[in-house]
């Protein structure tokens, strides 16, 4: 009982308890910021795919330039 007793009082535990809790916030920003960083790039490939399927497809004739007539 006594030993049960003394591992509470082990510095080392309580450092590698510190230590685990330090990572696992380190981890859940890792995280937050990954996920931050995809939902960017899901936006950016979401405008490419309008961009591509607008002006790349030939579906659409370019006519940005405001000019109507015949080249």
């Amino acid at each position: 009982m006594k030993q049960l007793l003394n591992w509470r009082r082990d510095p080392g535990v309580e450092q590698r308890k510190m230590q685990h809790e330090q990572r696992m916030k380190q981890l859940e920003s890792e995280t937050e910021q990954l996920r931050s960083e995809n939902a960017r790039l899901a936006a950016i490939e979401s405008r490419l795919a309008r961009f591509e399927q607008e002006h790349l497809s030939g579906s659409n004739p370019l006519s940005s330039t405001g000019d109507s007539s015949p080249s």
